[in-house]
């Protein structure tokens, strides 16, 4: 997630710098056509030109509240997980007591199982980031060409790369006791495996009298919420947009700016001699403001790709992972995640 308020401009052209070049030399291209060879009467009204670059917009547009839906989506998804964590750490100290009151259960022994169900649960959080981390098919990563160097190179740099903690096998490795690790790890969906275990504590401690009918209930519920949760997360990471809007919409930009010159350059050759070599700059602002727009929504349609467009998953989960150890009275907790390079992930 970027958090820097203001854009650089060094930012901008790291993004988009290099489509400028290609504007560049497309407007370059089309007026000395127009100057030097038979060209000259093949140009485009600006009328016709006009309505296209209003309804490419408009589908643009449609595109990018369709892109930001999903972005939004997802983190409304991560903080609900926060709030239903922090009741969970709640309820699992408040209402796993001891089996009665004549014969009450070893302190430590309630807090061992406190530990071991929260200690679960962070397990969980890291194991769904790194689910959710998994590149798809649609993703930039997986692309060829420049669109497929560039998000790898970003992704190492500017993403997932800038911390070397990957919130995976070693964060399971230190909330998970061994043999739990050993088995969990081995599932191909270990998040869903982790919540099923939490499941069946719970039903075990409600059979030792530790949890009441009425609190048991309660604690599944919570749990339910987070296999909802996981799974609106993964329906966002499994299900692209809709291929038929997100690729018409980078073909409609591409006609556009392809037409663009023949029709703005006969506009300026009206100003005098040299006025279609002036138009090269007005091609490219106009070019490279539809190619921004594309590549904006292109780019925020995915929001667990492990670029700086995603959801500051690793963030979120640290969040989480300190306020539940505080909860069991820890106090050797981990540093909170701090943004690099203006990105937080």
């Amino acid at each position: 997630m970027l958090v820097k308020k203001n854009t650089t401009f060094r930012g901008i052209m790291a993004f988009t710098g290099h489509h400028l070049v290609w504007l560049t030399l497309w407007a370059l291209i089309v007026v000395c056509l127009y100057e030097f060879s038979f060209m000259r009467g093949f140009t485009i009204p600006w009328l016709p030109l006009s309505v296209i670059g209003t309804a490419v917009a408009f589908y643009v547009g449609f595109k990018n509240n369709q892109s930001y839906d999903r972005l939004w989506e997802a983190r409304k998804i991560w903080g609900s997980i926060i709030n239903s964590s922090r009741s969970w750490g709640l309820m699992i100290r408040s209402l796993i007591v001891s089996e009665s009151d004549e014969q009450p259960q070893n302190e430590e022994e309630l807090k061992a199982i406190h530990k071991k169900l929260i200690n679960r649960h962070i397990a969980w959080l890291y194991a769904l980031r790194s689910q959710l981390l998994l590149s798809t098919e649609w993703e930039h990563v997986n692309l060829r060409g420049s669109f497929g160097r560039f998000a790898r190179r970003s992704r190492k740099t500017i993403g997932v790369g800038l911390f070397n903690d990957e919130a995976s096998e070693d964060n399971l490795k230190r909330y998970l006791q061994e043999d739990e690790y050993e088995k969990l790890i081995n599932f191909k969906n270990t998040a869903t495996q982790i919540i099923d275990k939490q499941a069946q504590d719970i039903a075990a401690l409600r059979k030792k009298g530790c949890v009441s009918d009425l609190d048991h209930v309660e604690l599944q519920e919570v749990l339910r919420e987070f296999y909802n949760f996981q799974g609106m997360a993964e329906r966002i990471k499994k299900f692209p947009l809709p291929r038929q809007y997100a690729n018409m919409s980078f073909i409609f930009v591409c006609l556009f700016v392809f037409m663009l010159p023949f029709g703005v350059v006969t506009e300026f050759a009206k100003l005098g001699d040299w006025g279609s070599w002036f138009s090269i700059p007005f091609i490219v602002i106009i070019g490279w403001v539809y190619v921004v727009m594309e590549l904006v929504g292109d780019y925020s349609e995915n929001p667990f790709e492990g670029l700086y467009n995603d959801i500051p998953m690793l963030s979120i989960c640290r969040v989480i992972e300190i306020d539940l150890l505080e909860m069991i009275g820890e106090t050797d907790l981990p540093d909170a995640i701090e943004a690099k390079n203006g990105v937080l992930m």
